[in-house]
């Protein structure tokens, strides 16, 4: 140990630096050469033709299961993705039917307080607006 010599940055040399250099510009000429190719018309046209061949081929098995799944489920009495579904839509309904409703009692609610024209206003101790059908009577107190 006492005859290593400590670098530039004052550190013992480690060995396996040369390697992590080599592991680094590796990756990078990887990197690159991958964004390259990606980047090309022919590989997305060729990534597309798999994917819908893929998509072409495992769809029978996926009807497959999910019918399976379905009666597995029916089996156990258990809710099925068409009942959560199905579910959904009518809580969504609710919810909107309650929307319309609470709309509907604020328009009210409006109509019932608003201010009075100002005409009809009463002061405290004075009498109010006479009706036209109203007879005055004399002597009455």
């Amino acid at each position: 140990m006492a005859d290593e010599q400590p670098t530039a940055n004052g550190k013992p040399p480690d060995p396996m630096d040369a390697f992590r250099e080599v592991r680094d510009t590796y990756l990078d000429a990887w990197a690159k050469a991958m964004v390259q190719t990606v980047n090309t018309d022919a590989y997305a046209k060729t990534s597309g033709t798999v994917l819908d061949t893929y998509l072409s081929a495992s769809s029978p098995f996926r009807e497959a299961v999910e019918k399976a799944m379905l009666h597995v489920l029916e089996q156990l009495s258990m809710p099925s993705r068409a009942d959560f579904v199905a579910l959904a839509d009518r809580v969504t309904n609710i919810e909107m039917r309650l929307d319309d409703m609470d709309a509907k009692l604020d328009r009210i609610v409006k109509l019932l307080t608003k201010p009075a024209p100002a005409e009809s206003i009463r002061k405290p101790g004075t009498a109010g607006p006479r009706s036209p059908n109203r007879k005055k009577t004399r002597g009455a107190k």
